[in-house]
């Protein structure tokens, strides 16, 4: 059968030299048909969710999930920074209000931390230690407050100080504590006021400096943008839209507020985008090296355009069949085209360089591709076919990036060799006639061939040494999980979410779970909430709490002990410049007169030197004070009426939008844990999930998503491994027919595999979601390489280095390394740690060929010189 086999593909090269233009009239009708599939069937899927099977019990599980809360998928995340609580949230509402009312971009906008419902009872729903602590610094600002709401200006403030002052005199400089950080800002806003510019002051940190964070306000737009799925970039359109609108609000105008932007769309769109980025040039320069390889390898263009139009045609070919059978390239298998110029191309040289050794003058054409027919069919056919074989063996597998990727490179192999059979004897019987024979053995190889004779046993040596030590770095090389770690981290989506993750309420490593009642998600939240591995729990019982009655009365005593405050009555008249300035001048002596009693640090130092200042300054610089000390104590007095009129909560109470974000429409709640810092590491991660599943097994969310993605993507290396071992050792044993024949290829490929291992554990690389498909392109390599030598040997050949296959696997691993090498210098970390570990496997598969295989050949079966074959 076999014999029947190589004599069919003989047969077929001979008849595509002697009919040639029939062969080419063929390749363009299939090239035509092959290209216009892939322009209308054909589409780039950039969601990183369709990398797996959605028949995996927890991608069901996440995608049942997602159906019953959409307004979590597909999100354009606008991050409003400003230093300052209330700037923040006052533009963050600007915003939200701008992109509802754009239609063509936006379906939607929301601010989840902000809504008067949240104004109104956010502190009934703080614990009640906490509601405690935060009424206690209410009360103690009320004497700042109380000038305040009769006379809303500086002087007002300064009469507060003045209060503040005054307990200073009385010993009370310890309770004064507390307010060091908002006191602190308050003199930052003298200073900015004196040096000409104003920086508002935050009533909010003054009141409440538990409920708002050390480094300002932060305040989140959840936006559903409109997509446009048939650009490469669906959601760029509305982030471009978000950013021009958010230019134009004022806080941003004026350099105060920042709105960066993360979510779902745009880190998509960043995916895309650097997987393209700088890829013109970087195809361009790889081209170019590829040519100069295939030059120095040929030596002839009669020779050089066959091959390169034969790599051509065959990859659009393989482009068509994309499109009719899987009709979508994914992440990963947008790498295909790399990966079969990279291993398609060697089945070209291994032709050319054999016809180029014999093509003598006296001899025809057509007797000189048919010797090269004879010679290489076989060795060219198997190595194709134990390359598609370990492509397809990823095929049956649940990692569906890498199963669609076996499909198209796996058959896209035994397209290359059909172009090698058909096109490529075609086009060398129109250009190639001409050409002279040429000397294409390796320079130098016959003398490395004498020196790995005479040393071959130190080389086995030193190579089962080498694979000790890699099987070692097999077991321990580490597997990175965070599918963050593959993206590109400077741009904007990336930076904005890594600057997110520190925070517990803002980590993107969540866990949901839904329970069926209240009491159920009370009971579970408590559970969780022991747990070490977890930061925080929030559920939907959190916004209807335990104790309201209690809480409702310290609210209402609270704001009776207000009442002057929140009622102030009549309201003094407004002052004017003269009136602040002497204001300043009374309360600046009036803290140099208790200054003894002042710790060094304390703000109120600082504060009295600017009001001194002050005092002795323009109008203008007084206006400016003026501004920034009461710009927004309009807003924060309103808002501490509406937070101490708070009502009792009921399921029935709560907003439309909130019920939507945690109960679900029969009646289940909504349960969400946050890991602690140690998860940000592929263990820590996994101890969160390994822990929160002990006490809910149902739990789902994108930290569950990524530690069950690493393991399926794994069990698919295992299994697919397994499988592609068996179908090449299956091939090797059908073609070769000898237990020894395929044993060695098999060795080499093992030894390739463990030098591989060894390489990334020197170079500090550890396996990730994307370089882990150097496996199947490490097989087909590997397999195709070593083929050449062992079917030569068992023919009788006893010059490996020094004949022309060695001339030819080394060229092919150039070009073949060119076009990895072109992986690793790209932009997006994925892809060039794909890349990386592609030229290392590349490395790895040509010692074992040039110096392992070599060497065990010999110890086998030493060389007769005067037997030897070329």
């Amino acid at each position: 059968m076999f014999k029947a086999i190589h004599y069919a593909l003989v047969r077929l090269v001979d008849q595509s030299g002697r009919h040639p233009l029939i062969v080419l009239l063929l390749a363009a009708l299939l090239t035509v048909v092959s290209l216009y599939g892939t322009s209308t069937h054909l589409s780039i899927d950039t969601d990183s969710d369709h990398l797996f099977s959605a028949q995996l019990p927890w991608r069901q599980q996440s995608l049942a999930f997602a159906r019953q809360f959409p307004q979590f998928s597909d999100t354009l995340t606008a991050v409003v920074r400003a230093p300052t609580a209330e700037e923040a949230r006052t533009t963050a509402q600007a915003l939200r209000e701008k992109l509802a009312a754009d239609h063509v971009h936006f379906h939607s906008a929301t601010t989840p931390g902000i809504s008067p419902f949240l104004n109104r009872e956010g502190l009934l729903l703080l614990p009640p230690d906490e509601l405690s602590g935060v009424l206690d610094t209410m009360l103690q600002a009320q004497p700042l407050l109380g000038p305040l709401a009769t006379d809303p200006s500086a002087r007002g403030l300064f009469k507060g100080i003045d209060l503040m002052v005054e307990g200073v005199r009385r010993g009370m400089a310890d309770d004064l504590s507390s307010y060091d950080a908002a006191l602190g800002n308050v003199a930052q806003t003298l200073e900015d006021a004196r040096a000409g510019h104003a920086s508002p002051l935050s009533w909010q940190a003054l009141l409440t400096p538990r409920l708002v964070g050390t480094n300002g306000g932060q305040e989140f737009v959840l936006i559903h943008p409109v997509l446009h799925h048939n650009v490469l970039e669906p959601g760029q359109e509305a982030t471009q839209a978000m950013l021009r609108i958010a230019a134009e609000l004022p806080g941003v105008k004026s350099g105060r507020v920042r709105v960066n932007y993360t979510g779902s769309v745009p880190l998509a769109d960043e995916e895309f985008a650097s997987l393209t980025d700088r890829a013109g040039p970087i195809a361009l320069g790889s081209s170019v090296v590829l040519i100069i390889w295939l030059v120095l390898a040929l030596g002839s263009w009669r020779l050089i355009v066959p091959v390169l139009l034969t790599l051509i045609v065959g990859l659009i070919y393989t482009l068509g069949f994309a499109a009719f059978a899987v009709g979508r390239l994914n992440l990963v298998s947008v790498a295909f085209a790399v990966l079969f110029v990279g291993l398609a191309v060697d089945f070209g040289i291994q032709f050319g360089v054999r016809l180029h050794a014999r093509q003598y003058s006296d001899r025809a054409f057509a007797d000189s591709l048919h010797e090269t027919a004879n010679r290489v069919v076989s060795q060219i056919g198997l190595a194709a076919l134990a390359t598609s074989c370990g492509f397809l063996a990823f095929a049956p597998t649940d990692f569906t990036g890498v199963a669609e990727l076996g499909i198209i490179a796996g058959v896209g192999m035994l397209l290359a060799l059909l172009c090698t059979m058909t096109l490529l004897p075609a086009l060398l019987a129109l250009l190639s006639k001409g050409s002279r024979h040429a000397e294409v053995a390796l320079p130098g190889g016959a003398e490395a061939d004498r020196w790995l004779e005479r040393h071959r046993k130190g080389v086995l040596i030193v190579f089962a040494l080498a694979g000790v030590v890699g099987l070692w770095a097999a077991i321990t090389i580490p597997f990175d999980a965070n599918p963050l770690h593959t993206k590109r981290s400077d741009t904007e989506a990336m930076r904005t979410l890594t600057s997110l993750m520190d925070d517990p309420t803002t980590n993107p490593f969540t866990m949901d779970m839904l329970v069926s009642d209240l009491p159920a998600a009370r009971r579970l939240s408590e559970q969780l909430g022991k747990l070490p591995e977890v930061a925080q729990v929030v559920s939907g019982a959190d916004f209807i709490p335990d104790q309201q009655s209690d809480k409702l009365e310290q609210l209402q005593q609270a704001s009776d002990l207000m009442y002057a405050v929140l009622n102030p009555g009549e309201k003094a008249a407004a002052p004017s410049y003269a009136d602040m300035r002497e204001a300043a001048r009374d309360t600046s002596e009036g803290i140099a007169s208790v200054a003894d009693k002042l710790a060094p640090s304390s703000p109120l130092r600082r504060i009295g030197k600017a009001l001194g200042l002050l005092a002795q300054g323009s109008d203008a610089e007084m206006a400016t004070a003026n501004q920034a000390l009461t710009e927004f104590l309009p807003y924060t007095l309103n808002q501490l009426g509406d937070s101490l009129s708070a009502e009792p909560i009921t399921l029935q109470s709560l907003p439309a939008d909130l019920r939507r974000d945690w109960f679900t429409a029969d009646g289940q709640v909504r349960v969400q844990a946050t890991p602690t810092a140690q998860a940000q590491n592929t263990a820590g991660l996994r101890r969160f999930v390994s822990a929160v599943q002990r006490v809910a097994p149902q739990a789902v969310g994108s930290a569950v998503d990524t530690i069950k993605a690493a393991d399926t993507i794994l069990d698919a290396f295992r299994a697919a491994a397994i499988y592609a071992t068996l179908a090449i050792g299956v091939v090797l044993a059908l073609v070769l027919r000898r237990l020894r024949d395929v044993s060695l290829v098999l060795a080499t490929l093992l030894m390739s595999s463990l030098l591989t291992a060894l390489l990334a554990r020197l170079f500090g690389i550890s396996i990730n979601f994307a370089n882990i498909i150097a496996l199947p392109l490490l097989l087909g390599v590997g397999v195709s390489f070593n083929i050449y030598f062992v079917m030569n040997w068992h023919n009788g050949m006893r010059q490996f280095l020094g004949s022309p296959v060695a001339r030819a696997i080394l060229f092919s691993a150039l070009t073949t390394g060119t076009a990895f090498g072109s992986l690793a210098i790209a932009r997006h970390p994925g892809t060039a740690s794909m890349g990386s570990v592609l030229m290392l496997s590349l490395l790895a598969v040509l010692l074992s060929t040039f110096a392992f295989l070599p060497a065990v050949l010999y110890a086998i079966s030493p060389r007769d010189p005067a037997k030897t074959r070329h």
